[in-house]
């Protein structure tokens, strides 16, 4: 439905513009008549509408600048003091402390993101340049040291793409390439892609669905460079998109084999996959382009409703940081090339692509460190990511960028500044208030779970409410729970399991003590956009037993306790209510839930409510549990988030009581609203 215009004037309305003429009616020369005062000029069309300060508080300062020219000027440059730094440290280059090709590193990848990295400076610089010679020859000499460091998976395709780039640039040739001869000969045998595919049946060996990509992007190089055939790159593409085919039934990608974990890969792969079409010129049947371009469009429209001035990317799940900005910017690339979206949104999309860019340089950039910054300074993502992969992040971060700039640029954006800020909110201030994304189930049948994303506008503010499953080991942790995320309000921290606005159910018993938490087993979700107001609600037939017998890696499923919630999402304002129904009578040991918050100040008034000075949260109150408290977490790394530390937590808890009757428990938040600078990293 259409929502009210937002109250800060965005944009002017559009304005009439006159003209006047005249001719003769004979075709002949027209000579006007003399006027002893001169007509005056045409108006000249209206300025547009000054935008308001605290939007453009809200978005990185080279927002308005080409996308082009924030690579050349800012991220090659970084490019090229790590090449330095890693031509004259070698084997034992040390980043703030972390020796990075060390075999304790964990990061499996790092040959093949220095490869494609460092290839960006000698592609993009001319012979006749004086560097020139000297990132040759030093990309040969890196190329030498690191060949006996670990490379797997990720890192191969990433060294294959590298290689193919610069087969086609003519480097691998002449007198002196930028590959050594010994070294070629060493990578032919082992970048390849059974390394972590089964060759029988082209099964992944223990990996997440999106590593199908993976092994037939390595494979489609692999038969570019002319070192296989073409055999296993067609197949590994036909069983990626057979599985998009069998476990996505709205067109995004399950990374299980059905249990139905959704997040930030979720929206990417397809992204990724076009993009390795696109790099390899491979083409496929008209059924799978009609499928491949369809499930493209479809992350489209959830980048779509998750549009805003900061270049702020995906807020729920692992692996965030700066892939969840570069992730949208990866799919809206590949978008534009595919002729998937309409001229305005090419339009709207390289602006946001550009304001992606320009938030990596200002914000994700540390330039006191000379780094990425994704560890530091309360910042923290999940231990995959760790600082130990500090070279490899950095130059994978910034390969994404790079790459999908150069799809703008043959799409002519070389030196096109984005559309205005103006005309961005414009846009923005057209999308529907509130949004359902499915993602699986939603078929009513009573083993089918519901798995989707709901999105929810308030002015420039964008929440998330992910009811998505974790499996593996994700389930229990709260970037994963069924709870309203927004950048610098709402969020989860990597690999922590503190309970984040959902209660978990501790049990008394005289062994390992059992605990149940509401995160898996949602179905019935139903989406009531009324007005500018949305309700949300679903239920769940069990708990999902994450500590204690029986829980393990994924979810466990305990139906000792049943549920229902309901979310009322308004302007400045979300309440959650659940009402938990035991099945008999429980023995419980203490219920416990938190609101950790970037907002500090806070001031007890009685009943379990709470006001707050400062931030974006302005109020906080619970029913249900008897005792609340603000505690400072400011210095507790467990709660960092990706963008920063949070600075407070409510936590609440319920002492031990016999569970016979249903318990509603309830929670509403109040937020500063339109919370327009606040979506602005910090």
């Amino acid at each position: 439905m259409q929502k009210p215009k937002l109250v800060l004037s965005l944009i002017a309305g559009a304005a009439l513009l006159t003209a006047c003429g005249g001719g003769s009616d004979n075709g002949g020369t027209f000579f006007p008549p003399i006027a002893v005062n001169p007509p005056a000029p045409p108006p000249a069309p209206p300025a547009e509408t000054p935008v308001d300060p605290e939007v453009l508080a809200a978005q990185p300062k080279l927002s308005n600048k080409p996308m082009d020219d924030i690579v050349r000027d800012n991220l090659l440059p970084t490019i090229d003091r790590l090449f330095e730094q890693v031509r004259a440290q070698g084997i034992k280059t040390v980043i703030q402390g972390q020796e990075v090709f060390a075999p304790t590193s964990g990061d499996k990848f790092l040959p093949g993101k220095v490869a494609i990295g460092f290839s960006y400076l000698l592609l993009n610089t001319p012979p006749s340049d004086p560097k020139y010679q000297t990132y040759l020859d030093g990309y040969r000499e890196i190329a030498d040291i690191t060949i006996d460091s670990t490379n797997d998976s990720w890192g191969i395709y990433y060294y294959m793409s590298a290689l193919w780039k610069l087969k086609k640039a003519g480097l691998l040739d002449g007198a002196s390439p930028a590959i050594s001869a010994g070294t070629l000969d060493k990578l032919k045998t082992r970048l390849d892609w059974r390394a972590f595919v089964n060759p029988a049946d082209y099964s992944l060996i223990n990996l997440p669905t999106n590593y199908y990509g993976v092994a037939f992007s390595i494979a489609r190089l692999r038969y570019l460079m002319g070192w296989e055939g073409p055999e296993a790159s067609e197949a590994l593409l036909q069983k990626m998109i057979n599985h998009y085919k069998t476990f996505s039934a709205f067109g995004f990608s399950d990374e299980t084999d059905g249990s139905g974990r959704f997040d930030r890969y979720s929206i990417l792969l397809i992204g990724e996959i076009m993009q390795r079409l696109i790099e390899t010129g491979m083409t496929v049947s008209p059924e799978d382009e009609a499928s491949l371009k369809g499930w493209l469009r479809q992350s489209v429209d959830v980048i779509k409703a998750r549009l805003n001035p900061a270049g702020n990317g995906v807020d729920f799940g692992r692996s965030l940081a700066g892939y969840a900005d570069t992730a949208f910017a990866e799919v809206l690339s590949a978008a534009e090339h595919e002729n998937v979206l309409t001229a305005e949104e090419k339009d709207i999309a390289y602006a946001f692509a550009t304001r992606i860019t320009a938030k990596y340089v200002e914000f994700w950039y540390d330039a006191e460190a000379g780094s990425l910054n994704m560890w530091n300074k309360g910042r923290r993502v999940d231990s995959y990511r760790g600082i130990a992969r500090i070279l490899g992040e950095n130059l994978s971060l910034s390969h994404q960028l790079i790459y999908t700039n150069n799809l703008w640029k043959s799409a002519g954006y070389a030196q096109k500044p984005p559309v205005s800020t103006q005309t961005f909110l414009a846009y923005l201030d057209k999308l529907p208030r509130a949004t359902l994304t499915k993602f699986a189930g939603f078929d009513g049948q009573p083993a089918t779970y519901d798995r989707g994303l709901v999105t929810y506008r308030d002015g420039l503010r964008v929440i998330s409410l992910p009811v998505v499953n974790g499996a593996a080991t994700y389930h229990r942790t709260n970037p994963y729970f069924a709870v309203p995320y927004s950048y610098n309000m709402l969020s989860g921290v990597a690999d922590t399991r503190w309970p984040q606005l959902q209660p978990q159910f501790t049990f008394v018993n005289a062994g390992t003590p059992q605990v149940l938490i509401p995160a898996s087993y949602q179905k019935n979700l139903k989406v009531l956009d009324a007005g500018q107001v949305l309700v949300v609600n679903y239920e769940q037939d069990a708990m999902d037993r994450v500590a204690g017998t029986g829980s393990g890696g994924n979810p466990f499923k305990d139906a000792r306790i049943t549920s229902s919630t309901a979310y009322t999402f308004e302007p400045g304002r979300i309440t959650r209510v659940d009402t938990y129904t035991p099945a008999g009578t429980l023995d419980i040991g203490k219920v416990e839930m938190e609101f950790g918050s970037y907002s500090d100040g806070v001031t007890a008034l009685g009943n379990n409510k709470f006001s707050y000075a400062n931030g974006d949260v302005q109020g906080f109150e619970v029913e249900g549990l008897q005792d609340c408290a603000p505690v400072d977490v400011s210095a507790n790394a467990d709660y960092n988030t990706p963008t920063g530390a949070l600075k407070t937590s409510i936590r609440c808890s319920a002492p031990a009581f016999s569970f016979s009757t249903p318990l509603t428990i309830k929670w509403v938040l109040k937020y500063r609203s339109p919370s327009v600078a606040s979506i602005a990293p910090r």
